[in-house]
């Protein structure tokens, strides 16, 4: 068998685009026509130095021309700490009220220049989750619920941490503490139908484990509020589907109630489109409250009665979590910051 060499020519290497040099600082301050120092002072919102107002806009908009962003890992080691505030995502749904809180809260912490990351911790639980954010490293943790004890606030503060915020009914050893007790939200709702001559109340408990932190704290809170009286409180489950409302509403009739704390608005507008399908007349059968007093409790036709909740503003929290960071060594803060009032409308 014969065999034939074929030299295959070399191919030039094909070339690379050039790359183009990060900018630096040096290179804002060049075209904004300033030292390094004052590009530094601008764009890490130091507060400490006086800088006119038109030096700032020709800073930042140098950084803009020029495609300049500041070093994160770098400010951290002149700090000491990163600018990094972690928010675990919460394990129970967020309604629209706790997630325009979040929102005005992230604005917030922005604006005192630091950066918010949201954390998905699916699977992790308590300490174990505890250990996963401390890789992170974050200056700050703000803890949605509970679950986390004081062994995780203690990890997360071995990592850096200098200030653990929890939002929850109770209060952790070592943390900052935002208490939000739901048991306010029933008294305010059974007061109220308790007032308007409502004897036989019925509190939806949503088939949702997950909302057990919110639910079970809301009907106790009724039954305070009913204590004592000529009154009975009855528990309705109900999973959120139109199809669990409607068998629901089918036997409606049959538990003898002339109330319902629907447990919110959301579960509110779904229970009364059934009942009314089946018949059942708001108020004058039943009377319908609701809790969060979302615009489209405004919409329905009754218009639905609400117990109003009142959250701290994002600004106050993301002071909080300034304070506490600027003075790590300090005695932990409790703040009770849930607050709640009936709003009556025509479905009571």
């Amino acid at each position: 068998m014969r065999y034939v060499m074929v030299q295959i020519p070399e191919q030039p290497a094909p070339s690379l685009p050039a790359q183009r040099s990060v900018p630096t600082s040096a290179d804002v301050a060049r075209v904004a026509g300033v030292s390094r120092a004052t590009v530094s002072y601008v764009l890490n919102n130091t507060g400490a130095v006086r800088i006119s107002e038109p030096t700032r806009r020709r800073v930042h908009q140098a950084a803009r021309d020029l495609g300049y962003v500041p070093h994160a890992a770098a400010r951290s080691l002149r700090a000491g700490h990163s600018r990094m505030v972690l928010m675990p995502a919460p394990t129970v749904p967020a309604g629209p009220l706790y997630s325009q809180f979040f929102n005005e809260l992230q604005w917030a912490l922005s604006r005192l220049d630091y950066t918010v990351v949201q954390y998905g911790s699916v699977g992790l639980q308590g300490d174990e989750a505890a250990r996963a954010w401390a890789e992170l490293r974050p200056v700050a943790v703000l803890v949605p619920g509970s679950g986390l004890g004081p062994q995780g606030v203690a990890v997360l503060k071995r990592s850096g941490a200098r200030a653990v915020v929890t939002l929850g009914p109770e209060r952790v050893e070592g943390a900052h503490a935002l208490l939000m007790d739901h048991s306010i939200v029933g008294r305010c709702a059974g007061a109220h139908l308790l007032a308007r001559g409502r004897r036989r109340v019925g509190v939806v408990m949503p088939e949702d484990p997950e909302l057990e932190l919110f639910s079970k704290p809301r009907l106790e809170g009724v039954r305070q509020a009913l204590h004592g009286q000529d009154a009975t409180v009855t528990e309705v489950p109900l999973a959120y589907e139109e199809e669990a409302a409607a068998q629901l509403a089918k036997s409606w009739r049959t538990l003898g109630l002339d109330a319902v704390f629907a447990y919110n608005d959301e579960y509110a507008m779904l229970l009364m489109r059934a009942l009314k399908d089946e018949g059942v007349r708001i108020p004058d059968d039943t009377a319908v409250i609701g809790a969060d007093d979302l615009m489209l409790g405004r919409l329905l036709r009754p218009r639905l009665s609400t117990v109003h909740i009142e959250l701290p503003s994002g600004q106050e929290l993301a002071e909080l979590v300034d304070r506490a960071v600027r003075a790590a060594g300090a005695v932990p803060e409790t703040h009770e910051v849930l607050g709640a009032t009936v709003v009556h409308r025509a479905s009571t």
